[in-house]
């Protein structure tokens, strides 16, 4: 396999993924992004926790997710647990912004 053909699989896999994303996108209320991962879902926990010299970690939990991630063979995950010193970044999504308009 060349370069090229490696570059335009991933391009392709990439564009799948969108069109997955932008499909499943209304079943879920809030994104969470973490420094590897994308997540979606309805159901997420974020707590801040500190270590005795006084660094501090997120850990978050999530149920039903999908997950941002070409390369996993399936993209609905269960459970999510995720233990980062990292950021993390919570936003709720605006359900109005992704209902389809109703025929009057």
């Amino acid at each position: 396999m060349s370069a090229e053909d490696l570059e335009k699989y991933e391009t392709e896999m990439e564009l799948q993924l969108y069109r997955e994303y932008r499909d499943v996108l209304g079943l879920f209320g809030y994104v969470v992004e973490t420094e590897r991962r994308f997540y979606l879902t309805n159901s997420v926990d974020l707590q801040v926790r500190s270590v005795e010299n006084g660094e501090v970690y997120f850990e978050v939990t999530m149920q039903d997710a999908w997950v941002w991630d070409m390369y996993r063979p399936a993209r609905f995950v269960k459970n999510v647990r995720v233990v980062t010193f990292k950021d993390v970044n919570v936003e709720e999504l605006a359900k109005s912004e992704f209902e389809l308009p109703s025929d009057q």
